[in-house]
């Protein structure tokens, strides 16, 4: 009786069933992302192209937003590759998870109808920051713990893992402060992810494959 109340507990808690539920939350976070692209019906050709023009920055904040979404997504589908099972801490730290995620929708829309002030651009930047320390956070524990895993993450794959998640927090939270400075430089600043997440996304790919080499 006892063993088949802990199967059940388990099956609950188990990584699948958290994978399905973050699946869903940044699908539904993602599909909110759009929802306030429209263009006025009605319009003739001037009216049209101005409305056109008026929308393309709500376009931007969309793909920014989409794009910071599915990277998140991917690193926690990575992460969790080769988990089996989770505790308490792991499950706090992805629902918090999903909460940032879940919000994302209101900075993007700030961003996209106040891009050039420093308030939007400062909370924009302060959201994916906080994103990136959380599954920051949830790699680290993960890493730490190899029981809750089928096999150990391999250590230079953490390290690499921490190195890019570290990037991400690092860049976007700098540029809390530097919004204050000039918002336009801020948005910049976050295209030093691009170089940065190219070098340890390829790294990343390499040592997974070798590590699935070496197992097989």
């Amino acid at each position: 009786m006892v063993n088949d109340v802990r199967r059940v507990r388990d099956d609950e808690g188990s990584a699948p069933r958290l994978l399905a539920l973050s699946d869903g939350v940044f699908a539904i976070a993602m599909t909110l992302l759009a929802l306030d692209i429209t263009v006025p019906d009605g319009l003739d050709s001037a009216g049209f192209a101005h409305a056109l023009g008026e929308v393309m920055p709500k376009v931007w904040a969309y793909a920014l937003s989409l794009v910071v979404i599915a990277a998140f997504w991917r690193g926690q589908y990575q992460l969790f590759h080769s988990v089996r099972d989770v505790d308490g801490t792991v499950i706090r730290l992805v629902l918090l998870s999903l909460g940032l995620v879940a919000l994302m929708p209101f900075p993007t829309t700030l961003l996209a109808e106040y891009p050039d002030l420093p308030q939007a651009v400062a909370i924009y930047s302060g959201a994916v920051a906080a994103m990136g320390a959380v599954q920051l956070t949830l790699a680290v524990v993960v890493w730490k713990r190899p029981w809750l895993g089928t096999s150990p993450l391999p250590d230079a794959i953490a390290r690499n893992d921490v190195a890019d998640l570290g990037a991400t927090v690092l860049v976007f939270a700098a540029a809390v402060p530097l919004a204050f400075v000039s918002p336009t430089g801020a948005k910049l600043w976050w295209l030093v992810l691009v170089p940065v997440r190219f070098v340890t996304g390829k790294r990343g790919k390499r040592l997974r494959e070798a590590a699935q080499r070496f197992r097989a």
